[in-house]
């Protein structure tokens, strides 16, 4: 009688197919998170849009208001259709005014004619990195603070 020690081509193929077939199930299952360089990237777009808010209100001679919603996890332009939609592995975060001038605002930015704004701050987070875009309620200047978050 012949040994046979090992395996022939079929179950090795078989074996393979069957490995495949378990990873193309297994892998789009995982988790894909939101990797630190887009994180920035959110932090970018949303500066972008509220410098963008600024200068329109400066060259109107109007107020804009930039709208936040927390819940949605939007920011959205007060100038144009522009809206940043951050994922929900992301904290999302702000802090807002209250009342601006003579108004309620509490869930927007507002700039106005001269530049300045009510200012506020938007924070996004994940992972123990996390971004804040400020914006200044004297000025209106927009800026990104990167901060290890604890």
């Amino acid at each position: 009688m012949r040994d046979n020690a090992g395996f022939t081509l079929i179950e090795v193929a078989c074996v393979l197919a069957v490995v495949a077939l378990v990873a193309s199930l297994a892998l789009p299952a995982q988790p894909r998170g939101t990797s630190s360089a887009r994180l920035e990237g959110y932090a970018l777009q949303i500066a972008a849009l509220l410098k963008s808010d600024r200068i329109a209100a400066i060259r109107r001679g109007t107020s804009i208001a930039t709208r936040l919603d927390a819940d949605a996890r939007t920011v959205r332009s007060g100038a144009s259709d522009a809206t940043v939609a951050v994922p929900s592995d992301v904290v999302f975060d702000a802090l807002l005014a209250e009342r601006c001038g003579d108004r309620r605002v509490g869930s927007t930015i507002d700039f106005l004619p001269s530049g300045e704004s009510c200012g506020g701050s938007i924070a996004i987070a994940r992972q123990g990195l996390e971004f804040q875009v400020r914006v200044n309620w004297l000025t209106g200047a927009v800026e990104i603070v990167s901060a290890a978050k604890s």
